[in-house]
């Protein structure tokens, strides 16, 4: 990042910087500083000259007196707010994609799927100016809104930022060498049939991390990770966020909350040559592959589920009914 970046996030407010105003029910309203503008609402409006040299955390009164609180907008606040073609990855998610794939100071991270830009700031704030992050887009659009946003909320094109317009299994091989990348992140619909280039592109130990919105999605890919041979063992999650409303003695969790948005999957790439060791727990009685299973191929057991015996069920149908079943 350049200098010039890393100055608007701190010290006074100045032309260009973006302030997110809070007005006294808590709404939020982002606006972008510049000489002779105003902000206006039905109530009232000030003048963004009255802002401009003021601290970060000030507060300032519109014509009408109603006080704003002025704050520099967190990137949580920002790649909510932000212009966006495709949907964003939520910043909970973004979140647990840093820490969870351990994302380094000084790494080189693959992303594929840009959307609006989001994840990739997470990526590059994560990186730093000595790390790499090369992202890849199918679609020219979100690639465009994508380095626009980031570029507006880091003051500049980041140092360590590449996207590339194109299908990430055609262009990841002539982007970097083999075994060069500490860590991918695939952010698209069919994350399976990206494997091949991904294990190559992988160093040994590092760690690949998938972000699907189906259920569908994630047993296709945890399968892909284990039939491929070279990879850990998959883990799956995800996260819900649930705020809470705080007023004296009225403390209970929000009516709303950020409930599903999308599974994380992440699985680590395993040294050539490498065998993966067999599962310790056996698969439930009846479990075919996803391949193997058709239509009619689908019962409780094959799912995971555990099924009662009939001695278990003769018992609790007597116990239920005063009656001697068969």
């Amino acid at each position: 990042m350049t200098a010039t970046g890393a100055d608007r996030r701190r010290g006074p407010f100045a032309e260009g910087d973006r302030v997110q105003l809070t007005d006294p029910k808590g709404r939020l309203h982002t606006i972008t500083l510049a000489a002779g503008k105003q902000f206006h609402t039905h109530r009232g409006h000030l003048a963004h000259d009255d802002l401009v040299g003021r601290p970060d955390g000030s507060t300032v009164t519109n014509t009408a007196g109603v006080e704003y609180l002025a704050l520099r907008p967190l990137l949580s606040d920002w790649v909510m707010s932000m212009p966006r073609g495709a949907a964003v990855v939520y910043p909970k998610d973004s979140g647990q994609i840093v820490m969870m794939a351990d994302v380094f100071p000084g790494a080189t991270v693959v992303e594929a799927g840009v959307g609006s830009g989001a994840l990739s700031m997470s990526l590059l704030r994560a990186v730093g100016d000595t790390g790499r992050v090369l992202s890849f887009e199918r679609r020219e659009d979100f690639a465009d809104i994508a380095r626009g946003n980031a570029r507006e909320f880091f003051g500049g094109d980041h140092p360590a930022w590449t996207v590339t317009v194109g299908d990430l299994v055609e262009s990841l091989p002539e982007a970097v060498d083999a075994g060069s990348v500490d860590r991918v992140v695939l952010d698209m619909l069919a994350p399976w049939e990206c494997l091949d280039v991904v294990a190559d592109a992988l160093a040994p130990g590092g760690v690949l991390i998938c972000y699907v919105a189906t259920a569908t999605q994630l047993s296709k890919v945890a399968e892909a990770m284990r039939d491929h041979g070279t990879f850990t063992e998959p883990q799956a999650w995800e996260s819900l966020v649930r705020g809470w409303h705080l007023e004296g003695l009225a403390v209970r969790p929000q009516h709303r909350m950020h409930g599903h948005t999308g599974f994380l999957v992440t699985t680590r790439r395993l040294a050539p040559g490498v065998t993966p060791p067999l599962r310790k727990r056996r698969p439930g009685r009846g479990y075919v592959t996803v391949e193997e299973a058709g239509d009619e191929d689908w019962t409780p057991e094959g799912v995971g589920e555990r099924v009662p015996s009939d001695k278990k069920v003769r018992k609790v149908r007597r116990s239920v009914s005063g009656t001697s079943a068969p």
